[in-house]
């Protein structure tokens, strides 16, 4: 391969069309993820034992586990790091700060230029979640003759607290905010855009950020009415 060959290949996978494309389809493969989440964690209302059971399923298999938990950190990394570059090199490459805002037209959108602050948002929520659930208190309960971690019991004493409850909501609306622009601006960074299919996809993104983002913020509600009540 020639020098100059060479060089424009570099500067390909250096480019932001580059970048936007990765970030798109780790973005696509996290809201994937979302969907699946939210469908396992709808079992905290149908029953405590159904909850435990499938958060029992889920650790009991260890290598699947750190498998599933590492491509999960790889995704949110990569995806991350993108974002972080893109917004860098934007600012960089337009230094002046405007006091007076103007719209910009079509496809400027509260969601879109909200992007960097509800990604961070949904950076801390995942580092609290973490701490909340995942390391957090942990008690145990035997189901069918076999001991688990009693993970509802944590998960409701969180929800119980209006902070908590109010947090895990409010971080749920921005994730919402979020993925209603990622969704189909994803399609459009790799290449998938068309006068006609393309408003169908901001349509498919709205809903789809309704979905889950009412969907989690709906669980955060039920446990805290499940703790008044108790």
């Amino acid at each position: 391969m020639s020098s100059s060959t060479q060089s424009i290949s570099h500067n390909y996978f250096l480019s932001s069309v580059v970048k936007k494309q990765i970030m798109a389809v780790t973005g696509l493969l996290l809201c994937g993820f979302l969907l699946g989440h939210l469908a396992g964690n709808t079992l905290i209302i149908i029953s405590p034992d159904a909850f435990n059971q499938y958060g029992h399923a889920l650790v009991s298999n260890k290598p699947l586990l750190y498998t599933a938990e590492a491509g999960l950190i790889v995704l949110f990394l990569v995806h991350l790091t993108m974002a972080a570059k893109l917004t860098v090199e934007n600012n960089t490459a337009r230094p002046e700060k405007y006091y007076i805002k103007q719209k910009t037209g079509r496809g400027s959108t509260f969601a879109s230029s909200t992007m960097p602050y509800t990604g961070m948002i949904i950076l801390i929520f995942l580092v609290t979640h973490l701490i909340n659930f995942k390391y957090g208190t942990v008690y145990m309960t035997t189901i069918n003759g076999v001991e688990m971690r009693d993970l509802y019991k944590t998960v409701m004493e969180f929800f119980a607290q209006p902070i908590g409850a109010a947090w895990y909501a409010f971080a749920m609306v921005a994730m919402a905010i979020h993925v209603s622009h990622g969704f189909w601006s994803a399609f459009h960074s790799i290449g998938i855009f068309h006068n006609r299919y393309t408003p169908l996809l901001r349509k498919a993104g709205i809903a789809y950020a309704i979905l889950v983002g009412a969907g989690f913020a709906s669980l955060a509600l039920y446990g805290y009415i499940q703790g008044v009540q108790a």
